[in-house]
């Protein structure tokens, strides 16, 4: 009698998610990189106020080069909704997993949103604009921003949260198992600092660059995740006598 063969159409090997197409993987590292164009500006914008500005006055309205960090924000937007719904029709359905890839996708959509609602001004550098805004007479634009930026945070740390939870129970991504909750630990903790800095009126600028800053740190850890299932995906297709598009090797019946 001869050895029972893997069943056809497994998506991937028992311990494995599965892998997603190359592109997400890329795509995933481009948002991380456009979601940090905060960093240019000490070259681009040197006058706002680093240590008490907000990161989200680079891109204001009357602010220059207000379109490039603005279109980071929407790039990464669009490129994590992306790989968010690649995972999601490509990977393992576990619960986990499925509610980290839908939150990770939420996140997208938030940041699509900081791009499409910018601020008027810049309240840190302008003090009629911190008047106007004092007094309410901003536009739903500026107003809204603040939301979807706390749902931007809000939604990054619940996704890297369960993403760890997935990888820890199932027993997949062992990097992400051990450095994502770490990471939204750190950004639950920032988020705490961020409230306790607009309550004192110092250090907000500070912190809330340390928040992104760890939020694009979570995608790259992501995006290592991806990459390394899709590597051994990719080194499994190459093994003599694997099956095409399964990742399994095909056993040698036994007479």
């Amino acid at each position: 009698m001869g050895t029972r063969p893997h069943e056809v159409g497994t998506r991937s090997p028992a311990g494995r998610p599965g892998a997603v197409p190359g592109f997400a993987v890329v795509l995933n590292g481009v948002a991380a990189v456009a979601y940090a164009t905060f960093f240019l500006e000490h070259l681009l914008s040197p006058d706002l106020d680093v240590i008490n500005g907000y990161v989200s006055e680079l891109s204001a309205v009357d602010q220059p080069y207000d379109a490039l960090y603005s279109g980071g924000d929407f790039v990464t937007g669009l490129l994590i909704i992306i790989v968010a719904a690649t995972c999601l029709l490509t990977l393992r359905r576990r619960p986990w997993a499925t509610a980290g890839w839908t939150l990770l996708m939420l996140f997208g959509v938030c940041a699509i949103g900081d791009a499409v609602f910018p601020l008027d001004c810049a309240p840190s550098l302008e003090s009629r604009c911190a008047l106007l805004e004092r007094s309410e007479n901003v536009s739903f634009s500026h107003e809204f921003h603040s939301v979807t930026s706390s749902a931007v945070v809000m939604f990054g740390v619940a996704s890297l949260f369960t993403l760890s939870i997935a990888a820890h129970r199932y027993g997949w991504w062992p990097f992400l198992a051990r450095w994502g909750w770490v990471l939204a630990a750190l950004e639950s903790a920032a988020g705490f600092a961020t409230l306790l800095a607009m309550l004192l009126g110092q250090w907000l600028g500070i912190i809330q660059r340390i928040q992104i800053g760890i939020l694009c740190l979570g995608l790259l850890v992501i995006g290592w995740a991806l990459y390394t299932d899709w590597r051994a995906a990719r080194s499994d297709r190459r093994r003599p006598g694997a099956e095409p598009g399964t990742g399994h090797e095909r056993e040698e019946a036994t007479p």
